[in-house]
């Protein structure tokens, strides 16, 4: 079996009757998770392999339009499961900082967001992805001072979704939701007055007209007097209906899936130095980018399985040579490939 989702503790459970039946099951085979720890991975152990040492690690990814498509307040449209990009902005988040463990609340998730240089792209936003300690032992880098992993982001982003949660648009409770307006709907679930929804936000958040979160909001629709098609739902199925309406990728534009990895490393002669590998891959006319990025190294897995070039058994993630060293090679024949440079002075670190 070969499946691009996160491995799960009753896939673990499957382990020693893969591993007795002989068999394979790979998971998180698809860009991130897959081709992010393959990728990671390659460096990882080329460093090790060399007697040096993993300092801070940062793998960061993001799904997105391409700039010139990035033309809504949000500069934001939806090339994969639209639900699944609001779900997400619900997660808590957890990193290492210089051997210290920082854990954040779903409600800091877009706060306060990481600035960081895309070169060919732009300046991004990087907000941390779920948890990343876990990797510390699956990466095997128990010497690593921070690790941390992000996604990434155009710059309003993050402004307009930690807008959405303050109002607490975002959440799950079930509404009943007939004969209102998504004004209204927003009026109450914040304890507004009614006639002035949008005066309230601003004296509540101390924010001006100009605040991009505002804009952005205001711009899909939960300030307006319109008449919400549903009778019983959740602020979250308005907010993902909303965006599913206006932030859908047109035919004509391109998506772009973009990743970053950052290692700071101790060579064995003490000397430091900084590792930045990065891909920006184009979506085209056949297939979008996160549609190749995704199935690609799910698919060759299944080709290299099929043809006994990848022989390990058991439940697997693709971190081990034998499967991301045939896999990432078969990548570039498709041009989904990293690009790597290395830095000597100034460091990254959060």
């Amino acid at each position: 079996m070969v499946t691009t989702s996160y491995i799960s503790p009753e896939m673990k459970a499957l382990d020693d009757a893969a591993k007795n039946a002989g068999i394979i099951i790979l998971n998180e085979i698809g860009v991130d998770p897959g081709f992010d720890h393959m990728t990671a991975m390659e460096i990882i152990d080329r460093v090790h392999n060399e007697g040096g040492k993993i300092e801070e690690f940062y793998s960061l990814c993001g799904a997105l339009c391409a700039p010139e498509a990035s033309n809504n307040p949000f500069r934001y449209k939806f090339s994969w499961a639209p639900k699944g990009v609001v779900m997400a902005s619900n997660n808590d988040a957890q990193y290492l900082k210089n051997k210290k463990i920082v854990n954040l609340d779903t409600a800091d998730l877009f706060k306060n967001p990481l600035l960081i240089d895309f070169p060919k792209v732009e300046k991004m936003h990087v907000y941390p992805n779920r948890d990343s300690l876990p990797y510390i032992d699956i990466y095997g880098i128990p010497e690593v001072k921070t690790m941390f992993r992000g996604t990434f982001r155009y710059k309003n982003w993050c402004d307009a979704l930690d807008l959405l949660k303050l109002l607490k648009l975002t959440n799950n409770q079930e509404l009943n939701l007939k004969g209102k307006t998504f004004a209204q709907v927003t009026t109450e679930i914040n304890g507004f007055e009614s006639n002035s929804l949008k005066k309230s936000i601003k004296t509540k958040f101390n924010i001006g007209d100009n605040h991009v979160g505002l804009k952005a909001i205001e711009w899909l629709g939960v300030l307006d007097e319109k008449l919400i098609p549903l009778k019983i739902g959740s602020a979250f199925d308005l907010i993902s209906n909303l965006m599913i309406d206006k932030m859908m990728m047109k035919d004509s534009e391109r998506d772009m899936v973009i990743m970053q990895h950052i290692l700071n490393i101790t060579k064995p002669n003490g000397e430091k130095e900084t590792i930045v590998s990065r891909m920006l891959n184009y979506g085209n006319e056949e297939y979008s980018s996160i549609a190749k990025t995704v199935a690609l190294p799910a698919a060759i897995g299944v080709k290299l399985i099929l043809d006994k070039k990848i022989l390990d058994t058991g439940v697997l993630i693709p971190i081990k040579k034998s499967i991301y060293k045939p896999i990432l090679a078969e990548l570039k024949n498709f041009g989904i490939e990293m690009t790597e440079n290395i830095e000597t002075e100034n460091q990254f670190s959060i």
